[in-house]
């Protein structure tokens, strides 16, 4: 087995003496798609933040690629090659489709290089690529406010896509979709497993187990298991904490 891309080592984040995490292990290797479940607060979003340095862990370390993450700002993380995609999405809704996505492979990242010196034939090549893996070829020149929420998603995916992150954490990407729009934003979290790992976070049961990747269940802070979505359904400690009941499956 290749060295992981991505290790928590005995993590535990304290707020005022509330332990948000508590020693918790999480390993992740090149190219792995990794669902992350488990009631609300059970630390999912301060895993996060400790993962791309909006927080500081109080005890543990975060290693990517080999090297140690702790005291390094946020965006040197984001340049070390990890991008998050937030609950809600956040894209430049008075621009095109394309237009984003040409701010999203431009280098510099400054608009006015795209309005005076435009993108080279590369980057224009990986602009139409993107447009077609989120499925938007009838939209790429519509505003990005005149889509749907389930759309501008996947235009928020395609987004980071673009920057070439080697570890994309992707926050409850499904909330407030269709039915139809759930089983497509599987379907692309799937298909950019592989060239990219990806780390998903959702409350949707049904969308976790279409993934058909690997299971993290979290609850108080800790990792109360690992498995597949079969496996983990039937744990009794997961049955008993997270999917006991209809209030927590719903949470």
């Amino acid at each position: 087995m290749s060295a992981p891309l991505l290790e928590l080592r005995k993590i535990t984040v304290s707020f005022d003496g509330f332990l948000a995490l508590r020693d918790l292990n999480l390993s992740l290797q090149p190219g792995e798609l990794r669902a992350v479940i488990g009631p609300n607060g059970a630390g999912k979003t301060t895993f996060l933040d400790v993962i791309t340095g909006k927080t500081s862990p109080t005890d543990g370390e975060v290693v990517f690629q080999g090297r140690s993450l702790l005291g390094t700002q946020e965006h040197r993380i984001a340049r070390l090659g990890i991008g998050r995609k937030f609950q809600s999405p956040r894209v430049f809704e008075k621009l095109s489709v394309e237009e984003n996505l040409a701010l999203a492979v431009s280098q510099p990242k400054q608009p006015w290089s795209l309005l005076f010196g435009g993108l080279n034939a590369t980057q224009r090549d990986q602009v139409h690529h993107l447009i077609d893996i989120v499925n938007l070829q009838n939209r790429a020149h519509w505003m990005a406010g005149a889509l749907s929420h389930g759309q501008k998603q996947w235009l928020e995916i395609a987004m980071l896509v673009g920057q070439d992150p080697d570890l994309l954490l992707v926050d409850e990407p499904v909330a407030g979709l269709t039915d139809e729009e759930t089983d497509l934003t599987a379907d692309l979290l799937k298909s950019l497993a592989g060239d990219h790992t990806v780390l998903v976070i959702e409350h949707d049961m049904e969308f976790i187990r279409r993934l058909e990747s690997q299971v993290t269940v979290l609850h108080q802070g800790h990792v109360l298991c690992e498995g597949t979505m079969d496996q983990v359904q039937v744990d009794p400690r997961v049955i008993e904490v997270y999917l006991g009941t209809t209030e927590e499956q719903n949470g």
